[in-house]
């Protein structure tokens, strides 16, 4: 059995998706400290002047050291402004009627929300709507304890995964530690995925969007184009360090 481990992601790049369609199980990793101004609370989407963020306001003075899991959204105000600037830049793509009026309803919080509980809602909306399909398990509810990648090999004994898929980013210390995995009988392998180019509003392509970018413009296609980005795996003997520090 194949398994995942990221860190849960307000609304995730194609890459994002790529990962989760190639697993049996994807863990959410939202037991680790939060990271201010990470991908854990913001995205982009493509405008006519670029590539913008949309932010997720949190709740981040005196929590340092707070996990993923206990981090509260300060301002549900955050929700119009993000559905107003998804309905000005997308309001011209082709499936924009199609998945548009779910938006607003998914994206609103009431105050004291956290903010795991909106992006496992955006996730979800997501994976189904692109029909990624994986079983889905919050690391917080598992018993597996550790650092880096003794944590990951505890989750994957857990969830009973033999076959590890990490995304290239970790590469640098998962193979400094991969003694962790082997030790474990956990195949590693390293995700290799090229960004695919699609339709997009506004100009030229612009990579690395929301996957919500490519939803409105090309629809049920869109599950097609993510794949077609996918490359065979990366085993461990073929990922330099330097390469990983760089991806």
């Amino acid at each position: 059995m194949k398994a995942a481990i990221l860190q849960p992601t307000y609304l995730p790049w194609c890459g994002y998706f790529d990962l989760i369609d190639q697993v049996d199980t994807f863990v959410i990793l939202d037991n680790v400290q939060f990271e201010k101004r990470s991908w854990q609370h913001r995205n982009r989407i493509k405008t006519a002047t670029g590539l913008q963020w949309l932010t997720v306001p949190v709740l981040v003075h005196g929590r340092f050291q707070q996990l993923i899991s206990d981090v509260e959204i300060c301002d549900p105000g955050f929700a119009r402004k993000h559905v107003r600037a998804i309905e000005w830049n997308y309001r011209g793509a082709e499936y924009f009627d199609k998945y548009f009026p779910e938006i607003p309803q998914l994206l609103t919080c009431p105050l004291g929300t956290r903010l795991i509980e909106l992006n496992l809602r955006v996730l979800g909306w997501l994976c189904s709507t692109l029909q990624v399909q994986s079983r889905f398990v919050r690391a917080s509810e598992l018993q597996a304890t550790g650092k880096r990648t003794e944590l990951l090999a505890n989750i994957c004994v857990e969830v009973g995964a033999t076959e590890y898929l990490s995304p290239l980013g970790s590469a640098e210390y998962l193979l400094a530690e991969m003694d962790a995995m082997t030790s474990r009988g956990i195949e590693v392998s390293f995700q290799h995925f090229e960004h695919p180019v699609y339709r997009q509003l506004h100009g030229g392509f612009a990579p690395y969007a929301s996957a919500l970018d490519l939803l409105l413009n090309e629809g049920p296609n869109a599950l097609e184009i993510i794949r077609s980005g996918r490359r065979p795996a990366y085993l461990p003997c073929e990922v330099a360090l330097p390469q990983a520090a760089e991806a």
